[in-house]
């Protein structure tokens, strides 16, 4: 689970930082061709956010995988635990 939990940091932060960096490529472009700072990060998020999910794809597929392990870990993990505070921790073992 540690190297799940490892590649799903990484991908993660990848993914972050790739989808902020088409928002930040996009609203420069606009600043050269002289749109106002603000229109232009507005603009940026606007348009950067729905491409970012096209052009990453793969990279949303592995973050999506990874929350989606960690989300089923976390299931077994409180049903353990709810199991346990029923009593029945030496069945479920």
């Amino acid at each position: 689970m540690s190297e799940t939990r490892t590649h799903l940091g990484r991908d993660l932060t990848l993914y972050l930082l790739a989808r902020f960096g088409l928002i930040v490529v996009v609203a420069a472009v606009l600043v050269l061709v002289k749109v106002p700072l603000l229109v232009a990060v507005a603009v940026g998020v606007v348009v950067g956010l729905p491409v970012g999910l096209l052009v990453f794809r793969k990279l949303n597929a592995r973050v999506t995988a990874g929350l989606a392990a960690r989300n089923e870990h976390r299931a077994r993990e409180r049903a353990k635990l709810r199991a346990q505070l029923r009593g029945e921790d030496a069945a479920g073992e």
